[in-house]
């Protein structure tokens, strides 16, 4: 491979300090440029921290707090509903229909027909956006994946996004002309970029990808950590306890999302590449081009941080001070998941009132359907995807035996 190397680490120190390394930048998404080319995660310097200042606006605190009690209660249950009506649900396609909802209104991807079928070819079309940015991940023909991603894209273009920055750019018209006031305009990522487009340089195609990006990758982590947190609470030994108390107590919950987090990042590598020599922390030394992976699940495993039991699933475990419950599978530094605080909700610890305390939009939609008595159906076993290296379900059949349960608008408690 023309003389560049390929390092490991594994070991939760040099793991960390590597995440943190200013001189290896992301190297992960490069083969599923098709959707992922110089998006904010794929950037590196200057450029990565101009963007990232600008999007961090869209995550503070009052943002989450108004998603998380406010716009996703009825958005999960209504996506619910007609499943708690007949019984049954299958997780990976909910929970990626649940999440696709709020990513949406994140990323800036308006639906003004507000249809069935209008979300249907929105969710196909995240999903090969899905299947485009992993494809490093993929077993099989890469390239007909990247063809027909490609042909999604600019059909996605075409129908949602064009019309999304069009909207947009008449209402930031009219603010400068003084016709609408600031509060008219939309607070989600399409906006701010469009807002923003001059400053940053931003080619239409890069403003196409962006908003790409928000979608799949706000829908389809939050997703899989959805599914994976509640096989869990099934497969303990105790299951049908756990789910009880993780229905009744919401900070037991979260901790059942960051201990699954843990355990299954939703990539089981980081990969970085030198852009200038630098030696690690166990002594490791990059020279520039060389190709770090950092191994995030046995980074996360690390029976010096986690204990002799690191593999087990333990939502009461006790850690370390200045440990995060969900070990390194967001990031750390500059390139720290920018929605991790609204998929996951803030530290337990983090000195507000229970009452105050955002628990995340996982464990929302978890209480939800844990409310609804979901259990795995017994004539139908999960099935893991074939094509897959990351160990994701392609399906997880689940019977509902509560639906009277379902609610738009239970609180945190």
């Amino acid at each position: 491979m023309n003389g560049v190397r390929q390092l490991i680490v594994d070991r939760w120190d040099t793991a960390r300090e590597a995440l943190r390394q200013r001189h290896l930048r992301q190297a992960l998404y490069d083969a599923g440029e098709v959707v992922m080319a110089d998006v904010l995660v794929n950037l590196h310097g200057v450029e990565h921290r101009d963007r990232r200042r600008l999007e961090n606006r869209l995550f503070r605190r009052d943002t989450h707090e108004h998603y998380e009690r406010v716009l996703f209660p009825p958005i999960v249950a209504s996506t619910l509903g007609p499943h708690a009506e007949s019984g049954r649900a299958e997780l990976v396609g909910l929970s990626h229909q649940v999440m696709m909802n709020l990513a949406a209104t994140t990323a800036g991807v308006d639906r003004p027909r507000g249809t069935a079928e209008e979300t249907d070819r929105l969710y196909r079309a995240m999903m090969q956006f899905i299947e485009g940015a992993t494809l490093a991940h993929h077993r099989g023909d890469r390239s007909v994946v990247r063809d027909r991603v490609a042909l999604a894209l600019e059909e996605f273009d075409a129908e949602f996004v064009a019309p999304s920055v069009q909207r947009r750019l008449e209402l930031i018209a009219g603010l400068e002309s003084g016709r609408v006031d600031e509060s008219d305009l939309p607070m989600d990522v399409l906006t701010t970029l469009l807002r923003n487009a001059d400053d940053l340089h931003l080619a239409d195609d890069v403003v196409l990808r962006e908003t790409c990006f928000y979608l799949l990758a706000g829908a389809h982590t939050s997703a899989t950590a959805f599914v994976r947190t509640f096989d869990h609470l099934v497969s303990t030994t105790d299951g049908s306890d756990a789910r009880e108390r993780a229905r009744h107590d919401d900070l037991f919950l979260q901790r059942c999302v960051h201990e699954t987090v843990r355990l299954q990042p939703s990539s089981p590598i980081a990969l970085r590449r030198a852009t200038e020599r630098v030696e690690l922390a166990d002594g490791q030394v990059v020279e520039t081009g060389d190709e770090v992976t950092i191994d995030l699940v046995a980074a996360n495993r690390d029976p010096r941080i986690f204990g002799d039991d690191a593999d087990r699933f333990d939502p009461d475990r006790e850690l370390p001070d200045g440990i995060p419950r969900w070990g390194l599978s967001f990031g750390s530094g500059a390139h720290a998941c920018i929605g991790q605080d609204l998929a996951a909700g803030g530290p337990p610890d983090d000195g507000r009132d229970r009452a105050d305390h955002l628990v995340g939009l996982v464990a929302v939609a978890l209480r939800s359907l844990l409310d609804l008595g979901a259990r795995p159906d017994p004539d139908r076993p999960p099935v893991i995807d074939p094509d897959s290296a990351r160990g994701y379900w392609s399906e997880y059949p689940v019977v509902l035996d509560r639906p009277e349960h379902l609610s738009e608008h239970r609180p945190a408690t």
